[in-house]
């Protein structure tokens, strides 16, 4: 009995490994199977958007604050008409120097600008526009116009230009004093004339200046990538606010060396809403000449401070002359500011209304004292070229 359960057992087992071998052969697919483990890492899906970070930014980029930035940012293109030469009538001139010599050729230079009112107006660099005969302004929704200026700010590298046209995007202002060594910023202008262009970077340093780009220095410093044709365009926060104008970079071969330099936007806010209202920026002016006053300077006078602007000379019957400042003097305060430098002291002055009263503090040798002056207005000065 025992041997024939057995023996039933074994066939049947055959039978089945049969089968199996038959199925596995010819219909693979009918064979329920497991996926195979291999090696590797292990990828987690995504059951929800990603988290966002401050200020509305999803984590991995910045798209967003492209996506609200980059519409009220325009190339602009800036024409010098052609100038005869004074000697083209003159064929001796021809026969030496060729017709071509006589010709001059339309001088173009590319920039941008960044809209910041519905009403038009536009900031950009005074070096993109200095000079120019023709400005076209074009969007970024590739609508083209004619551009005017309104007015310009040499000392700071500012110019406001405006638009006539329905619909305009903006860019809000951010705040820049806010702004911290190490924060994200995205640079949006037209590099090198290849099209709009969104360069990301950190803030580098702040409050830069004695660059020798313009009379009145405050800048952020960026590595955020800046090229030829980015002036004038926008630097904004993480959240796609205003916080800057990028206006220069600093490089030995013309391209970005990782050192650009942006306009803070509540300079620049300040320059366009004075040059709207009133046409011009007016600054305060005392008349001297400054020295930053370093400590050998201070022993060799006897002084008892060792921060503040040595005065070496002040113009006869300005406002400095009148009220009593002398070279020699040592300025410490403009009314309630401490200055430390002559950079602080220019800063300080020009904040001040022409025809205001202030009281200067002053350190004139072992004395100190306070001046009154009435602040004069400072004339135009002549700009001085960025690198």
């Amino acid at each position: 009995m025992l041997r024939r359960t057995w023996l039933v057992f074994s066939q049947a087992v055959t039978v089945a490994l049969g089968g199996l071998f038959v199925v596995e052969t010819l219909k693979p697919e009918w064979l329920p199977r497991s996926a195979p483990v291999l090696p590797g890492p292990t990828i987690v899906q995504a059951s929800a958007p990603a988290a966002s970070a401050p200020g509305g930014v999803h984590a991995g980029g910045y798209s967003a604050a492209a996506r609200r930035a980059t519409p009220a940012v325009v190339s602009i293109v800036a024409t010098k008409m052609a100038r005869g030469n004074p000697h083209a009538d003159d064929p001796r001139f021809r026969f030496f120097f060729g017709d071509e010599a006589a010709r001059q050729r339309a001088q173009t230079g590319l920039g941008s600008g960044v809209i910041v009112s519905p009403e038009g107006y536009l900031l950009t660099n005074n070096h993109v526009i200095e000079g120019a005969d023709e400005i076209e302004v074009q969007l970024a929704d590739g609508r083209q116009v004619r551009a005017r200026v309104i007015g310009a700010d040499p000392e700071t590298d500012l110019a406001v230009l405006k638009i006539d046209l329905d619909k305009l995007p903006i860019v809000a202002f951010g705040d820049a004093p806010s702004l911290q060594v190490g924060d994200v910023v995205l640079a949006i202008g037209n590099p090198f004339n290849v099209g709009q262009t969104v360069t990301a970077g950190i803030v580098s340093a702040l409050g830069r200046n004695q660059l020798g780009l313009s009379t009145f220095e405050n800048f952020i410093q960026t590595d955020a990538a800046i090229n030829p044709g980015n002036s004038g365009g926008a630097l904004v926060d993480v959240a796609g606010n205003l916080v800057g104008i990028n206006t220069a970079i600093f490089s030995r071969s013309g391209g970005s060396m990782g050192i650009g330099f942006a306009i803070p936007v509540d300079t620049a806010r300040q320059v366009m809403e004075a040059i709207v209202r009133e046409g011009r920026v007016t600054r305060g002016w005392i008349g001297v000449e400054p020295r930053d006053l370093t400590p050998e300077i201070a022993q060799s006078l006897g002084l008892r401070v060792v921060s503040g602007v040595l005065i070496t000379g002040v113009l006869q019957d300005g406002p400095a002359s009148r009220g009593g400042l002398k070279p020699g003097d040592v300025v410490v305060r403009i009314g309630d500011a401490e200055v430390g430098n002559t950079t602080e002291l220019m800063s300080a002055v020009a904040a001040l209304k022409p025809r205001s009263e202030a009281v200067i503090g002053v350190q004139r040798g072992e004395r100190a004292l306070d001046v009154r002056l009435v602040i004069g207005e400072r004339p135009a000065a002549m700009r001085r070229t960025p690198r």
